[in-house]
């Protein structure tokens, strides 16, 4: 077979973009970027406008140029500790997240951070911990949805005159000769050849991607299972925490059970949005730059660990979530007193709460039916502590939606290059399970193009 290209890309999120971006730093290297969604310039999320969720498939929140990236809120969280398990790979992680920081600040990020109080860091480390949680600091560079589209956008107008980017490609094949992996092969049966092919799926090529594994017989890991909800409140219950650190990352170890709750995707002055992965609808969050709310946003997920002969968390995480679509059509909403009640909640007691919905599409019911106990009691437990730190969030008039589903749960055996046990064939990004994030995603990414592009 002639080799058509020197690099393939599969997946064009922040993960393949980065890798892309180095790769063709000095020229002479054919790179190909597939990407089964649309361009970014055809991208149009209805649910990310306040609309009905359209079932788009794949779905154009996460999937398409851009990835999950282009319709989320854009935080940059500059810590190796945030945001996935590069370091144990990269050991020099925080110069390489400088330096990814640094790219997005040519293509036009914004200049401020939080987070870089040590003095108001270290006070709100000492409430966490008399509230029994525990508050990991972090700087944050927040773009916001429009500027993060914006950034994506010059990367794409950059990349379009030095590598051959298809949209709307869906690859359904890895193809591997003497077990070294050698091309591609399409959903239309187009066969494309390349020395290396570099897989960066991102979350919404998950089941995918675990297919191929299985194929091709490559030795994985399960990560936790992250299944938990959205919080909703009045953003000024949370404003002394945001206005400092942006995204408070707190993790807390339930009384009951000892599970891990973290709380993940702050989104101050934002709004809650859904996902459409697999046929499923999931709930996720954002914030703009410029336009507000009067509500912030956030998850909570409970991350648990399941033992042998369990391999597969990603159904399991799919099956909760379906619950939710089953009973309501979609996400359900329920207001935390009424949850405490022990009753579900209906649209007259979401009409007359203080916290108006700003997934107005979401359906009044009862989240109990759907997750597991020792979840909703976690879940509450956190709240309880939260309210120490945030006066108002142990509200009964809170908005909690569910569910809220992170399906990177798959972790493929890697080299130091993040190079899979098939030679030439690299994976990257949140879709291999070493990433939770837009800025260790596009780490990920420069990482593998650097050592490509340097050794080869």
């Amino acid at each position: 077979m002639q080799v058509e290209y020197d690099v393939i890309i599969v997946g064009a999120g922040p993960a393949g973009i980065f890798a892309a971006l180095e790769l063709t730093k000095e020229g002479g290297m054919k790179v190909l970027m597939l990407e089964k969604g649309k361009d970014l310039r055809k991208r149009r999320c209805y649910a990310a406008t306040g609309s009905d969720c359209r079932r788009c498939a794949p779905c154009e929140m996460i999937c398409g140029w851009g990835g999950a990236g282009a319709f989320s809120d854009g935080k940059l969280n500059l810590s190796s500790d945030i945001g996935g398990n590069l370091a144990e790979w990269i050991p020099d992680l925080h110069h390489f997240i400088e330096e990814v920081d640094v790219i997005f600040l040519a293509y036009g990020a914004p200049k401020k951070v939080y987070g870089r109080d040590r003095d108001e860091i270290e006070r709100w480390q000492s409430a966490a911990l008399k509230a029994n949680l525990r508050l990991i600091p972090s700087r944050v560079r927040h773009l916001g949805t429009e500027r993060c589209r914006k950034v994506l956008a010059k990367m794409r107008e950059e990349l379009e005159t030095k590598v051959e980017i298809r949209t709307e490609f869906e690859v359904t094949r890895i193809l591997v000769r003497n077990d070294r992996a050698c091309g591609v092969v399409g959903k239309d049966g187009d066969t494309i050849s390349g020395r290396y092919v570099i897989l960066s799926p991102g979350r919404s090529g998950t089941d995918w991607l675990q297919k191929e594994v299985r194929r091709l017989k490559l030795t994985t890991r399960n990560n936790p299972v992250d299944v938990g909800i959205r919080v909703e409140l009045p953003g000024v219950c949370m404003e002394p925490l945001t206005s400092v650190l942006y995204e408070p990352k707190l993790i807390y170890y339930t009384r009951h059970f000892d599970d891990k709750i973290r709380l993940f995707c702050m989104n101050p002055y934002g709004e809650v949005v859904t996902e459409y992965v697999n046929g499923i609808i999931t709930v996720n969050g954002h914030s703009w730059e410029k336009r507000r709310t009067p509500n912030t946003n956030f998850a909570l997920l409970v991350s648990t660990d399941f033992t042998e002969p369990f391999r597969e968390p990603i159904k399991y995480g799919e099956y909760i979530a379906s619950l939710a679509n089953m009973l309501g059509g979609g996400v359900l909403v329920q207001r935390l007193g009424d949850l405490e009640r022990g009753r579900r909640s209906t649209p007259e007691r979401i009409g007359r709460s203080i916290v108006r919905p700003t997934l107005r599409n979401a359906t009044p019911g009862d989240l109990s039916f759907v997750l597991p106990y020792r979840y909703i009691s976690g879940i509450m437990e956190m709240i309880e502590a939260l309210n120490a730190l945030a006066p108002g969030v142990n509200s009964p008039h809170t908005l909690l939606y569910g569910v809220e589903v992170k399906f990177y749960s798959m972790q493929i055996q890697l080299n130091r290059v993040l190079e899979t046990q098939v030679r030439n064939l690299f994976a990257i990004g949140d879709g291999a399970g070493i990433t939770r994030g837009l800025l260790q995603a596009a780490a990920s990414g420069l990482w593998v193009g650097r050592n490509l592009r340097t050794h080869t």
